[in-house]
């Protein structure tokens, strides 16, 4: 889905000829890309949110069958999914006000959309991990396999996101 799209799509008329006016056309499209870009971290938050409840679903299924012993690791893949889900929902969207020294352009903001589409790309890769320790659990075998390589993934996602910031704090060098 192309948020971008969307967003523009949603314009009213009078939006739409506001936008005509020199100098505000830039300014709004560009709140138009930051928009854009809050609603794809949503869409990335609310589908990762769905793989930490079904990790929850397993933690519960772990203590049914009473293999408690490895409750604590699946609680350390659930919480750094948890924290890449709250920093995902908090990112900074690129904002740069009008009497700001660094002025963030339309290119780093399609840059940090870009970034962003990536992370909902990667959604598949996490629910496949967590299938894996689904499917290990309803064996009860090669449990600690499949949360290792759960919670080595959560890290990895999380490492990336570091990167997202670091592309905004050199968007704002660039600029200087």
């Amino acid at each position: 889905m192309d948020f971008n799209k969307l967003v523009g799509d949603q314009r009213g008329g009078f939006e739409k000829l506001v936008g005509k006016i020199p100098g505000y056309k830039g300014y709004k499209e560009k709140e138009l890309r930051r928009e854009a870009d809050k609603l794809l971290r949503v869409k990335v938050a609310a589908e990762l949110d769905v793989q930490r409840r079904r990790l929850g679903e397993q933690q519960m299924a772990l203590v049914n069958a009473g293999l408690i012993q490895f409750t604590d690791d699946l609680d350390r893949s659930i919480n750094k999914l948890q924290t890449l889900i709250d920093r995902i929902k908090t990112a900074t969207y690129g904002y740069g006000g009008l009497f700001d020294a660094v002025k963030v352009k339309e290119t780093e903001l399609d840059k940090l959309y870009a970034f962003d589409a990536g992370l909902l790309a990667g959604v598949p890769q996490v629910a496949a991990a967590v299938d894996a320790v689904a499917s290990a659990v309803e064996k009860e075998l090669e449990i600690l396999p499949a949360i290792k390589a759960l919670t080595g993934l959560m890290a990895q996602f999380n490492d990336l996101f570091s990167k997202r910031q670091e592309a905004i704090q050199q968007a704002g060098e660039s600029a200087l």
